[in-house]
């Protein structure tokens, strides 16, 4: 082989190993990829399938029932146009209140019901994540519905 034939076989050799470390790199990153909706994108089904996505609003007053193990808790989650109900079993934060801003991850169940896998609270009075606080601008402005955005 002559010295020629060996560096582009080189080149390949490695071009070949760069393209495949990046297509499992960008396929693990698209995979870990949790996007946030408002109640009223996952009633007018805009939620994708059997994957994990965020959904955020306000915690309805009055919609918090804790069950009987303790743990298990159940609410709605609103946009003040829609209402989703949401699931979660575990510890919530400590600023989780009712009429307060949350956002929960998890899937939606084929009931209608989300089970979240995390439950998010507000850090602050002043303070509500960007996705939320967008979702209720375009609820109250009657738009009703939020494109996906990437959860950050």
């Amino acid at each position: 082989m002559t010295p020629r034939r060996r560096r582009l076989l080189a080149l390949a050799v490695g071009l070949g190993t760069v393209g495949a470390a990046s297509a499992l790199v960008l396929n693990a990153f698209r995979s870990n990829l949790v996007f946030f909706h408002s109640p009223s994108d996952v009633l007018a089904q805009q939620v994708p399938a059997g994957r994990t996505f965020r959904v955020g609003g306000l915690v309805e007053e009055g919609s918090v029932v804790r069950g009987a193990q303790g743990l298990t808790v159940r609410f709605m989650v609103t946009d003040t146009v829609k209402r989703v109900p949401v699931t979660y079993t575990g510890l919530l934060p400590d600023l989780f209140q009712e009429g307060k801003g949350v956002v929960a991850q998890g899937q939606l169940g084929a009931d209608g019901v989300f089970r979240a896998e995390q439950v998010l609270a507000k850090h602050d009075e002043n303070y509500m994540a960007p996705e939320a606080a967008d979702a209720l601008a375009r609820a109250r402005a009657g738009q009703g519905t939020v494109a996906p955005e990437a959860a950050r």
